[in-house]
């Protein structure tokens, strides 16, 4: 069986930076890392203390991996799943990838090294076939975000409809200009709010203008930055539809900077209904997302899952979204009287 010492001689690095790698010590730069784990992959090692939690010890802990914390979304999904977890007598770690690939394979070894009983991953930064081989594990449950080639439990949110209810609604308004700013160009949750940006195009008729595709925008900041890029076309839409409520207030805070009326000059369209929606002046029409009730089945489903271990198969739990109108699409009539 190898040793800490085989890694160590494997890596070409000390037997401190070896155990520093594999208690997730913060201080070790990612080349070493990298080293490190490609030692122990080799030697199929797994640390002394893993391997006893291994056979016999369960830790009560499940791991929540979220893109970004201070993203509204994912600190209700995570408040939620927390006050879920509790209840349940299991503690909940969060583990923040900010969108990297590698931070997510790090994070993936609280698994591998029986750290906890399961993750949940609220957004996928790899690609399934390589995340599939943790499984081994422990269960692995999507929530919020999903792959179509996952052989696990989904616990997701009609994006089609989603994407589709919000452009009608600004079709229904007599728009034809309309733009879709998006966020991470892998995130199948985008993929599907555009498949229902697109649908509800075709049905009325109308033909996507590709230099209306706005992506990679995650907030406020950069909901300022597609207004300028926006209004810099020779022909700027008149409505926008986008993937959270952050960028619709970081255009909407930017429209008003500069003169452009909401809705009169340009219609806004939010995600998620977020508190932000009701302070910022107009307020927005937004998707609501069910975020409490998605969170809790998630916890629910992976409770069941390290129990029953029955967890490498596909089983798809839907909840559906529906729209809320505001003063970002509809002018407010009494303002105007």
């Amino acid at each position: 069986m190898s040793t800490i010492e085989d890694v160590a001689k494997l890596a070409g690095l000390s037997r401190t930076t070896v155990s520093r790698v594999i208690n997730n010590h913060p201080y070790v730069s990612e080349d070493k890392r990298k080293l490190v784990m490609e030692a122990m992959k080799q030697l199929g090692y797994v640390p002394n203390s893993s391997a006893r939690s291994l056979r016999s010890q369960k830790t009560d802990v499940i791991a929540l991996f979220v893109p970004r914390i201070m993203n509204p979304f994912f600190s209700q999904l995570v408040e939620a799943m927390e006050i879920s977890a509790a209840e349940h007598g299991y503690q909940l770690i969060i583990c923040q990838t900010r969108y990297s690939p590698e931070k997510e394979l790090n994070y993936m070894n609280l698994l591998k090294t029986k750290q906890v009983d399961g993750v949940i991953l609220a957004s996928i930064q790899n690609d399934w076939k390589v995340l599939e081989p943790f499984l081994q594990y422990g269960p692995i449950v999507l929530c919020n975000e999903f792959d179509e080639q996952a052989n696990v439990p989904s616990v997701m949110l009609d994006q089609v409809h989603g994407g589709y209810i919000a452009t009608k609604h600004l079709l229904e308004q007599g728009h034809r200009r309309i733009a879709y700013c998006r966020g991470s160009t892998r995130s199948n949750v985008a993929s599907h709010r555009e498949i229902g940006f697109r649908k509800a195009l075709a049905e009325y008729g109308v033909e996507f203008d590709e230099q209306y595709a706005f992506r990679d925008a995650f907030h406020s900041e950069d909901g300022r930055r597609v207004f300028h890029q926006m209004m810099a076309l020779p022909t700027p839409p008149t409505a926008v539809f986008t993937g959270s409520d952050e960028v619709a207030a970081g255009i909407i805070s930017e429209a008003n900077k500069h003169g452009c009326r909401i809705p009169e000059q340009l219609a806004v369209v939010g995600f998620d209904n977020q508190e932000i929606t009701e302070l910022i002046e107009p307020s927005i029409t937004t998707v609501h997302q069910p975020v409490d009730k998605m969170a809790q089945k998630a916890l629910e489903v992976m409770i069941d899952k390290i129990h029953s271990r029955k967890y490498k198969q596909r089983e798809i739990y839907e909840f559906p979204l529906k729209l809320i109108v505001r003063e970002s699409t509809v002018a407010n009539k009494l303002a105007q009287l």
